[in-house]
């Protein structure tokens, strides 16, 4: 009896050493998991936010040509406001921001409509030729604008379209708007169960309502999501509005501040890169307020229902 006591209490004694150890092999995982994650992080967050930085050391100090010498070092001499204060009183800043939030909001939100009923004729209806025009559409949006401005300005002539309207630049920006989004949107759709169509169908609802009382409320986080990259896309675009838009009353923020602040081979480094901060704070807003629905409409596409 001694000697099958002994045994077990030897037993239980490897069995705690066997988890004892088990214990620091994985607090050393641990650990070293979570350095190698704050370090990854950190230098990301590093990556991400130095044009930034780098942008508001420029924008804030006087001797632009210093910043050679040392970049970094900046001294309370060398602080300064001149550079906002000639972008908003010297310029028409505030105009281009009005112009590019117009061209931008309007456009996002037909581009949405539209995009949502083609995503929705290619993720939840079955007909002939289906998989083929999702492939155009894709194909569409795979052309670079470089190839398109010429041909598109011989079209914009031809239907009529007034020269240098933001509504022209409106439905300009729409055809590549609207390829996005149908491609990005019929994901969702096919992820919605099939069921639940049924179910409305059932209960009496028309196909139109089924689609706004049933399908658009489950992927409205994708939609949100994909809202928040159609407002930057049309917010950051430069070339289809240096095309189309010549006037300098109803130029976007993008190309009037290169205008205004590039006279030949003179950059005034100081009032452009206010700008270019200045310019970013509505896409950052945006941002900051609807990040939830952005960070659902992110996984919710890759989820299958």
């Amino acid at each position: 009896m001694a000697t099958a006591g002994t045994r077990e209490s030897v037993g239980v004694q490897e069995s705690d050493q066997i988890i004892s150890r088990l214990r620091q092999r994985l607090q050393r995982v641990n650990w070293t998991r979570t350095l190698v994650l704050t370090v990854a992080i950190t230098f990301f967050a590093v990556f991400t936010l130095f044009p930034f930085g780098w942008m508001l050391l420029t924008s804030i100090r006087s001797d632009i040509l210093g910043m050679s010498k040392a970049p970094f070092h900046v001294t309370s001499d060398e602080l300064t406001i001149s550079h906002y204060r000639m972008l908003l009183t010297e310029t028409k800043f505030l105009l281009w921001m009005k112009n590019s939030l117009f061209v931008a909001g309007f456009s996002s939100v037909f581009a949405i409509i539209v995009g949502l009923l083609s995503a929705y004729s290619l993720g939840r209806l079955n007909y002939k030729g289906g998989g083929t025009a999702a492939l155009v559409i894709f194909a569409t949006y795979l052309i670079p604008p470089a190839l398109l401005f010429i041909p598109l300005s011989v079209v914009v002539r031809f239907v009529g379209l007034k020269a240098n309207s933001l509504w022209t630049l409106i439905v300009v920006y729409l055809t590549f708007l609207v390829p996005f989004i149908t491609w990005m949107l019929s994901s969702y759709f096919k992820g919605i169960p099939k069921d639940l169509l049924e179910a409305a169908r059932i209960d009496g609802a028309s196909r139109l309502q089924a689609m706004v009382l049933v399908d658009i409320p489950l992927i409205l986080p994708g939609v949100v999501s994909v809202f928040f990259f159609t407002f930057t896309l049309s917010w950051n675009e430069y070339l289809y509005a240096f095309t189309f838009i010549n006037r300098a009353t109803k130029l976007p923020v993008a190309v009037g501040v290169v205008n205004a602040l590039q006279v030949g081979d003179i950059y005034y480094w100081g009032e452009l890169m206010a700008g270019a901060l200045l310019g970013s704070v509505p896409v950052v807003i945006i941002y900051s307020f609807m990040m939830d629905y952005y960070l659902a409409g992110l996984t919710a596409g890759a989820i299958k229902g």
